[in-house]
């Protein structure tokens, strides 16, 4: 509970009043004996204990009554956010999520999240009177005084965005502020508690936490949850874009609510440098991956475009944004000896009829000069590299290259980061190392974008070599062992596959595996040179370079110049063009669990305030000096009731009944 005018609370003295006046009339009177008084004494001394009772009760609802009175003026207020503790708040520190997900509407279908939690943070500041309040919000991270609270929910930095939140950064920086600002204080987090955004797994908890137990004052932590049930809500999200000739591969994935059930139609809007064409999509259940095929216009050397959905629960999440440059051909490079199993690789990398691919093919004694920065894979089916070939295999892969390493087919002990062959071995006489075990859902051997799977399990192998280090394996023998497995360096992937495309080894040139594996590696070796075009809102690629300027170009809803670089869109940094999209994350609808919101915020002593969600909950705080005010008038009239003479009850006098007299 918290008063407004504390100073008032003085007047809490007065509840003593009552009682001195009843001490000090006690001493006006003089006990004098009466040898009469010995007689009524004794007939009233049954119920002297009801009377002094009586009197207590009388002297306790005045005293009550007095105290009711001095705490109604001044004025106490009680609230979920604002806690229990007395005296003043100098200053209010909030931590405002921004972030896409808070734009969903909750079911009654009026105000968004953010727009809730802004309405009842700022009826609470009104009633803190003078209190100072300070935004840290999500999106730019830095702390503003906010000159009124009523200015509150028109300010670009409050306004949606289409970035995700970090909270482990903004309450360090909350208790960054805090260090330099004296008085009693407290934090409020503003969230819908999606768990991407509060990263409990994030080290940096712990830093937030030893910041804010090392301030000089305490601040008081409150957390203020908006969830609960929300309207119907899709989503659609780019995958990944390439361009293919005359056409724009994009590989596209729509969502719907959890809460939706059966198939549905949903019309997708696709815009590309002006015009616009709508087909209805049919969503079988809560999610659909498709790949589309965009054409382009004769000779387009670059341009831009965005995919849509109808506007729905969250405006946010309703379109994907895309951008392309020149055609580009997948370059590949295969280091290996001429013969068989080169052979399948050409095939592999370069078939008929799969595109604008080119390959080439070297011994491994030439494969340093080859290596060069237009490339997007090499396939390595020699002995792991040494010296100079080494040194431009560890630079590509840095530079986002995907390199395919194949055994050599003999002993050998060289490594390449720790990464070696083990000696090659042969199954059993009559038998064969099959592949069973593969991750459907990452890498090379993962399903299609519309779910078909890849025949995996055809693959059979006379002989292998097993890799061995420090690496992710995506799949394996029957007998357990590595057969892919993976590194990942910086920006680049190694591969590491335990077989080659050769019929004394295995059936892997029958291209079941090889022909879908080599693909997918150019394919996101070539993405590197595409992603120039495509970007994550609070990604490297999306901030401003020394001497670059911002515009959003696209004409897709109502842009805010003011928060332009925290808006997805179609952007021109400089000569730069970049579609920005909301930050994957932000698609991600599970919530955080009070278990884990306990362990990362242990020992602040927060108080957590679920609101629900709706636009018709009770406000954050609540005036409550009327309700003393009815308990003073309670406590009144019970005195009087107490204070009225008791009724005495007249006995009735027996009468004698006369005896019937008799003759005798």
């Amino acid at each position: 509970m918290l008063f407004l005018s504390p100073l008032l609370l003085w007047f809490l003295a007065a509840a003593s009043v009552p009682i001195a006046i009843h001490l000090i009339n006690r001493r006006r009177h003089k006990t004098i004996r009466w040898a009469a008084m010995q007689f009524l004494l004794k007939a009233s001394r049954e119920s002297r204990g009801k009377k002094k009772l009586r009197h207590i009760l009388i002297l306790t609802c005045r005293a009550l009554a007095v105290a009711a009175l001095a705490v109604a003026a001044a004025r106490p207020i009680v609230s979920g956010l604002i806690g229990w503790g007395g005296g003043s708040i100098d200053t209010v520190v909030l931590l405002l999520d921004r972030s896409a997900s808070m734009e969903i509407k909750p079911g009654d279908g009026l105000d968004s999240r953010r727009q809730i939690v802004l309405a009842k943070v700022r009826d609470a500041m009104a009633d803190l009177g003078s209190a100072r309040l300070v935004l840290i919000d999500s999106a730019s991270g830095q702390a503003q005084e906010i000159p009124s609270p009523e200015v509150l929910d028109t300010l670009s930095t409050t306004a949606a965005t289409d970035t995700t939140a970090d909270f482990p950064a903004l309450l360090s920086r909350a208790a960054e502020f805090l260090a330099e600002t004296p008085g009693r204080s407290e934090i409020w987090l503003a969230s819908d508690l999606q768990a991407s955004n509060w990263r409990a797994e994030d080290e940096r908890w712990a830093a937030a936490r030893a910041a804010l137990a090392a301030l000089p004052q305490k601040p008081a932590v409150r957390v203020l949850s908006i969830t609960g049930p929300t309207s119907a809500n899709s989503s659609v999200r780019l995958l990944g874009s390439r361009r293919s000739g005359d056409e724009l591969l994009l590989d596209l994935e729509v969502l719907r609510s959890g809460e939706a059930r059966g198939s549905s139609s949903i019309p997708l809007t696709t815009q590309l440098d002006g015009s616009r064409t709508t087909e209805n999509l049919t969503i079988p259940g809560q999610s659909l991956r498709l790949q589309k095929r965009v054409a382009l216009p004769a000779a387009s050397e670059s341009g831009h475009g965005w995919l849509s959905i109808p506007a729905d629960g969250n405006p946010r999440d309703n379109v994907a944004f895309f951008a392309y440059g020149p055609d580009r051909p997948g370059k590949s490079l295969i280091v290996a000896a001429a013969g068989e199993s080169a052979g399948y690789l050409e095939l592999a990398a370069a078939p008929p009829g799969f595109g604008n691919l080119e390959t080439q093919r070297v011994d491994p004694a030439q494969a340093a000069a080859a290596i060069t920065a237009d490339l997007a894979a090499i396939i390595w089916a020699a002995p792991l590299p040494t010296g100079p070939a080494a040194d431009a295999l560890q630079s590509f892969l840095t530079s986002g290259g995907h390199v395919l390493f194949l055994p050599p087919g003999i002993p050998s002990t060289t490594t390449f980061n720790d990464l070696k062959w083990a000696d090659p071995t042969e199954a059993p006489a009559g038998k064969f190392f099959i592949l069973s075990d593969w991750n459907r859902s990452d890498g090379p051997l993962s399903d299609g974008i519309d779910g078909t799977p890849i025949a995996a399990d055809r693959l059979k192998a006379i002989r292998r070599q097993i890799p061995l280090g420090n690496t992710t394996p995506l799949a394996r023998w029957e007998d357990g062992e590595p057969a892919l497995i993976r590194r990942v360096f910086d920006h680049g992937t190694a591969w590491f596959l335990g077989s080659i495309p050769d019929y004394t080894w295995s059936n892997l040139g029958d291209a079941d595996v090889l022909l879908p594996a080599i693909q997918r590696m150019i394919t996101a070796g070539n993405d590197r040179f595409d992603a120039s075009y495509i970007a994550k809102l609070g990604s490297p690629a999306s901030r401003l370079m020394p001497g670059e300027t911002r515009s959003r170009i696209d004409d897709y809803g109502s842009p805010d110049p003011a928060n332009s670089e925290h808006e997805a869109g179609i952007h021109r940094l400089g000569e730069r063009l970049l579609a920005l999209n909301r930050p994957p994350r932000e698609d991600t609808p599970e919530i955080l669990t009070r278990e884990i919101l306990d362990s990362i915020l242990e020992g602040t002593n927060y108080t957590l305030l679920d609101q629900a969600g709706q636009a018709g909950d009770p406000n954050l705080s609540r005036d409550v000096w009327r309700a003393f005010l009815i308990a003073m008038l309670f406590f009144l009239i019970s005195e009087a009731l107490l204070c009225l003479p008791k009724k005495t009850r007249q006995e009735a006098i027996p009468q004698a009944n006369p005896s019937p007299i008799s003759n005798n």
